[in-house]
């Protein structure tokens, strides 16, 4: 009863002592509010408006546990820790409080009251315990019990090659590098965790053996001829026979971290980004120094588009980190979703002065420039990349496909084709590339047959993507066979139904079979959807010329080949 009355206390000061938003007093509508924010992922509001609604319900167990969720996912984790206090206090099950209090615990190496909280079960759930309870042992000295803990975790089903991983990492923090490299290589099971981190792990761990061959051998295999700077890095150190320091993991509090970071990354495809999040936040927590974990806490937030909390998060990257440039990229690609393109371009810039040399700095700077239109920067920056992927003989299609849409734009032809038939040979019947590449021959009336060939099989292997469908009906109604062109176009439409050039497109096909009743209709449902959302690729102009005079009317004016003569259909079309 006195440790529960304690941590009502505490949760009550912390509370009081939180700024709170403007709203009515009554506990419902502040609980309202908070799971509104928790909806759209406001994690910065849904904590006030829980906090506000705790002050008055301080025991209501769903307030307490989204509370935790908040305040974990903000990165709060002393506010976490305090509410989860409160849920374990009132007798509460919560994984999301144990998770905090976890952290808490390693945090501050307190490896006793650790292990005793896995012993009650009150841990973080299966795929995690195990794991935490190994390091913490190696936190109380007692090696031999957390490899054996480690060992445990390892033949259980699909989580054997997880568990190796965490035991080379604990035996390469306490200098066994001959057997963290025995792990590593798996003689038994094949090499372990083959992750960017993972490598580097298992590099670092030769370099200190001496095996500098091996140690190279490895990160050429796994990173190929052109890594990032990072790699690039401690590949040089390696190649100059240096002893690299083993410093993935430099002790029991960095191992926890490590388990809840690798959880992160593995559940990332599997469980939603709210549920990673606490995991990833876990990391940071423990050890602050996590650049991985900070970035994928970044990524996360990215994805949930909570962009100033992305953003925040990708500047704690320091300066002077290998991974810097990441971190910027990440932040340059958030301030453009957020509609801060000057900002994000100022962030790129900045970036191509400190790595001139780095090809995805250029290409993505000449993103960010094609998706403000402005062709002509965009063909600058994917130039630079070129030239940089080129040195290093590392060509890449979509630099290529991206280049060449912007030389399309610019009215650049040849330039424009080049670059699409490069993309191609690449990436050989890439759906998205034969598509730009015929649809544009189609507009320009050259190589229809071609063009026919590399929609068509565009369409083949993505026959639900309507852009590419409406493309073949486009190619079809351009040689003239109107009848294939329809079931094409209507298809489209039918994938597409709110597209305003589909839907201009399909209106051109039934006015050239002689449904001219229906073509009107859709053409003045093309400039109704443009005026909603316009779209830049649609001619309003033209399409209310057709309407005023018809198709056949502007392809006279427009000095075009006139349509081939069709059956004649009922006068009421």
């Amino acid at each position: 009863m006195k440790i529960r009355t304690l941590s009502a206390l505490a949760l009550t000061a912390l509370l009081q002592a939180m700024p709170l938003p403007v709203l009515a007093q009554e506990p419902a509508g502040a609980y309202l509010a908070a799971r509104q924010a928790r909806v759209v992922g406001d994690f910065a509001a849904a904590a006030q408006y829980y906090a506000q609604a705790l002050a008055q319900d301080p025991s209501n167990p769903a307030m307490l546990e989204n509370a935790t969720i908040a305040y974990l996912a903000l990165g709060q984790l002393d506010r976490a820790v305090a509410v989860a206090r409160k849920i374990e206090a009132d007798g509460l099950r919560s994984q999301v409080a144990q998770v905090a209090l976890l952290a808490n615990q390693a945090s501050k190496a307190e490896w006793e009251g650790l292990l005793s909280r896995l012993q009650d079960k009150r841990g973080a759930g299966d795929l995690a315990d195990g794991l935490i309870a190994a390091w913490a042992y190696l936190g109380k000295g007692d090696m031999t019990e957390a490899l054996a803990r480690f060992d445990a975790v390892a033949e259980e089903r699909g989580l054997r090659s997880f568990a190796l991983y965490q035991k080379a990492l604990a035996l390469a923090s306490v200098g066994d590098f001959e057997g963290a490299d025995e792990v590593f290589a798996g003689d038994e099971d094949g090499p372990v965790q083959a992750t960017r981190r993972g490598v580097m792990a298992w590099a670092q761990v030769l370099s200190q053996l001496g095996e500098y061959e091996r140690a190279l051998g490895l990160i050429d295999d796994t990173f190929g001829g052109d890594p990032d700077p990072e790699i690039t890095s401690l590949r040089a150190k390696i190649e100059a026979d240096e002893t690299v320091p083993f410093d993935v993991v430099s002790g029991p509090k960095d191992g926890v971290a490590e388990v809840f970071f690798s959880l992160a990354r593995a559940l990332m495809q599997e469980a939603n980004d709210e549920f990673v999040l606490l995991y990833a936040r876990a990391a940071e927590a423990i050890r602050p120094s996590h650049v991985d974990a900070v970035i994928t806490v970044a990524e996360l937030l990215e994805d949930m588009e909570q962009h100033d909390l992305a953003i925040a998060a990708y500047k704690k990257v320091p300066r002077d980190h290998p991974s810097y440039h990441v971190a910027e990229l990440g932040r340059a690609e958030v301030l453009r979703r957020a509609d801060k393109p000057d900002a994000a371009a100022e962030v790129l810039d900045q970036l191509a002065q400190t790595y001139p040399d780095l090809a995805n700095v250029h290409v993505a700077a000449g993103d960010l420039h094609r998706s403000q239109e402005d062709y002509a920067a965009a063909v600058e920056a994917y130039d630079r990349a070129v030239t940089l992927l080129e040195e290093r003989d590392n060509p890449q299609w979509f630099v290529h496909y991206a280049r060449a849409i912007s030389h399309e734009r610019l009215d650049h032809w040849p330039e424009a084709e080049a670059d699409f038939r490069r993309a191609l040979e690449l990436n050989p019947d890439h759906p998205q590339v034969l598509n730009y590449l015929g649809y544009s021959m189609v507009e320009k009336h050259i190589n229809l047959d071609e063009a026919l060939g590399m929609i068509e099989r565009a369409v083949a292997a993505q026959p639900n993507s309507g852009y590419i469908v409406d493309s073949l009906g486009w190619v079809y109604y351009r040689l003239g066979r109107y009848d294939e062109a329809i079931v094409q176009m209507e298809r489209a439409a039918e994938l597409m139904p709110t597209d305003p050039v589909v839907n201009d497109h399909l209106g051109d096909v039934l006015w050239a079979v002689g449904r001219k009743g229906e073509a009107r209709f859709q053409w003045r449902r093309a400039l109704s959807l443009h005026e909603s959302e316009p779209s830049p690729d649609l001619d309003a102009d033209r399409v209310r010329r057709k309407l005023e005079v018809g198709l056949d009317q502007v392809l006279e004016e427009e000095g075009a080949e006139p349509l081939r003569a069709v059956n004649a259909v009922p006068a009421n079309n």
